[in-house]
């Protein structure tokens, strides 16, 4: 039996993907769909937030991208959903936009860089900017359109999940993971915290929980069960309500130094995200970071000020060295990887999942360079 050991999108994903293939498996997490999944904003935008010395992490997006289609139709299906439609999954593209000459010319400089990589973009002036998103702020001087980007709403898909998991009667361990227990140096299972803390399957959870492999999906929280170079990156974000979209794609930009991003919704829910704070396991949201959030977006988006606030909340990404995210065998015998996502795990969900059922070698094949222009 596989135990999950976390219940975000990415340990969801997991445990689904095990579980609709037939093999035997548990999920354990205090309280699934809680964590960064819930702050997140749903991007799925490798190409718009490619960054010029993460090409492994763009070969990765780009991989997952592409398997969001069928995972999001076979989620939906298996969630006893209408059809994608419910997950808010939109592939409309993100706008990346310039203000002054110096973004400008750097966007210039990233758009040649992507077209390098043979990426789909296309370069924009002001006006056609805002022909596409006519919201958008006048002194917007051009920008750049990744159209084959895409977005979803990450509270939608982690509710699917754990339908899906419980239609597929997978049991789910509603407890703390205090410790992995090992014979010798293997892995077996994992030892949960007594009942009283967070423990409960249907009241009380079992002390421990034996497997023939540990996936450690736990997030920020990993390196607290295992050596992995994984640490918590707060984020803080917004999310708007208008009665009218204010929105019809992703918009990006940075002011004021700082990246700031508007995703829309499609039941007139706009997210504005968000923060990178190195503040450990600190979640509270603070009036400084909603402060900073809202000033930047309205500069890309002048009508934001006028939406009403219907949530705010803080995340924590599990941040890595490099930014790539940890999947696969750990070098442990019954010990299993898939962390680190930092920014990704929404986007990468699917990849990883495939990861931990075994097709490394289909993977290798999408993820070589010369691919990229399959985007569409």
């Amino acid at each position: 039996m596989d135990v999950i050991v976390g219940g975000g999108v990415v340990g969801l994903s997991v445990a689904w993907r095990l579980a609709r293939e037939g093999r035997p498996v548990t999920l354990v997490d205090p309280a699934p769909a809680s964590g960064a999944s819930h702050a997140a904003a749903g991007m799925l935008a490798p190409v718009s937030e490619v960054a010029y010395t993460e090409l492994p992490l763009l070969r990765l997006g780009v991989a997952s991208l592409r398997r969001w289609p069928a995972f999001a139709a076979e989620l939906a299906a298996d969630a006893g959903l209408a059809g994608v439609e419910a997950l808010d999954l939109r592939s409309d593209g993100t706008l990346d936009v310039a203000f002054g000459a110096d973004d400008l010319a750097a966007l210039d400089e990233l758009a040649a860089y992507m077209e390098k990589l043979e990426l789909p973009v296309e370069r924009l002036s002001g006006r056609e900017c805002r022909r596409l998103e006519p919201m958008l702020a006048p002194s917007v001087r051009g920008g750049l359109l990744a159209p084959g980007d895409a977005w979803v709403d990450p509270r939608r898909v982690t509710a699917a999940l754990l339908a899906a998991l419980d239609r597929l009667e997978v049991p789910l361990v509603r407890a703390r993971v205090s410790e992995l227990l090992r014979d010798g140096d293997r892995v077996t299972g994992v030892r949960v915290e007594p009942p009283g803390s967070a423990s409960a399957v249907a009241g009380e959870g079992p002390p421990e929980v034996r497997a023939e492999r540990v996936v450690l999906a736990a997030g920020a929280w990993s390196a607290r069960l295992a050596e992995v170079p994984v640490r918590p990156v707060k984020g803080q974000i917004m999310r708007l309500r208008s009665p009218q979209p204010l929105l019809t794609r992703c918009v990006r930009g940075t002011v004021h130094g700082t990246p700031v991003y508007l995703v829309p919704r499609g039941d007139g829910e706009l997210v504005v995200g968000a923060t990178q704070e190195e503040m450990g396991f600190d979640t509270r949201v603070t009036a400084g970071g909603l402060y900073e959030l809202l000033r930047d977006a309205r500069e890309l988006v002048p009508g934001v000020t006028e939406l009403e606030v219907a949530d705010v909340v803080a995340g924590l990404r599990p941040g890595t060295p490099d930014n790539l995210p940890v999947i696969g065998p750990s070098g442990t015998p019954g010990l299993a990887l898939a962390t680190g996502h930092h920014r990704g795990g929404v986007l990468l969900a699917p990849l990883t999942a495939d990861i931990l059922l075994g097709r490394e070698g289909e993977l290798a094949a999408l993820c070589a360079p010369g691919r990229f222009r399959e985007i569409s």
